[in-house]
């Protein structure tokens, strides 16, 4: 063949690949389809709760950083309650804690009083961190079982090549690299749904311990403040200093007379 006949044949189409994720997923049928899609519903709950959750304790902790400079401030709890916001967790401590008190009048013996305002304080903290902690169950769930998820679409998928290496009568690349790749890719979804849902529960967790201790501060001293009839209460975070004044230039001396 001569040259001029080499570069007039039509190039040859390029190979197809029958392996892709697409092709995969037909082959594995429903059970396929149904892994990926349980996966999936576990990784879009692991991320929604993630940020609503951050959000959620963002909040609570901006404002526990403004209870010093409003709240103690104002000269009593419910003036102060007026200050926060209605629906926040500082707000409901505070008025259970007023509502005790109202009640604690009934009670005859002032030990019971404490323990009767001591213990609807710590209710209204047990309230306000199981609110916190919505969703955090699921996201424990997510970690511990999108891993056995992802492993039974892979069980499925090796079972799949072994059919067809029996149906089949030898175990040959294009025979078991679809069933194969399937398997792998089960067992690496799996994975990448679990890892962010254990991330995402630990950095929660981590933050609802922090902001536990601080509503449990912040009962203490609603408590002693309500015990003490407003005499205690922390100190107020001090206003910012106003920038001191340049000093004024001297006036120049008078040049001396002859």
């Amino acid at each position: 063949m001569h040259i001029v006949d080499l570069l007039v044949v039509a190039p040859q189409a390029a190979p197809q690949n029958k392996f892709g994720f697409a092709e995969a997923l037909e082959q594995g049928g429903f059970i396929a389809y149904a892994t990926v899609a349980i996966l999936a519903i576990m990784s879009f709950g692991s991320f929604y709760i993630l940020f609503t959750k951050w959000v959620e304790q963002s909040k609570v902790m901006r404002q526990g950083k403004e209870l010093r400079t409003s709240f103690w401030k104002a000269p009593s709890l419910k003036e102060g309650a007026t200050k926060l916001d209605k629906n926040s967790a500082w707000r409901q401590i505070v008025d259970d804690g007023l509502a005790a008190e109202e009640q604690h009048g009934k009670m005859t013996d002032s030990m019971e009083a404490h323990d009767w305002l001591h213990g609807s304080l710590q209710r209204s903290e047990d309230s306000v961190n199981a609110r916190l902690a919505a969703g955090l169950p699921f996201l424990a769930t997510v970690g511990a079982t999108a891993p056995f998820i992802g492993l039974f679409g892979t069980v499925v998928g090796i079972y799949r090549a072994l059919i067809n290496i029996g149906i089949a009568g030898s175990a040959s690349i294009d025979k078991v690299a679809g069933p194969v790749g399937e398997a792998l890719i089960m067992t690496a979804l799996g994975l990448l749904v679990a890892v962010p849902a254990v991330l995402a529960y630990n950095y929660l967790q981590s933050r609802n311990k922090r902001i536990a201790e601080l509503l449990h501060g912040f009962s203490t001293d609603v408590l002693a403040n309500i015990n003490s009839k407003g005499a205690v209460k922390p100190a107020a975070a001090p206003a910012a200093a106003a920038p001191k004044a340049a000093p004024a230039a001297k006036p120049a001396a008078a040049p001396a007379k002859p």
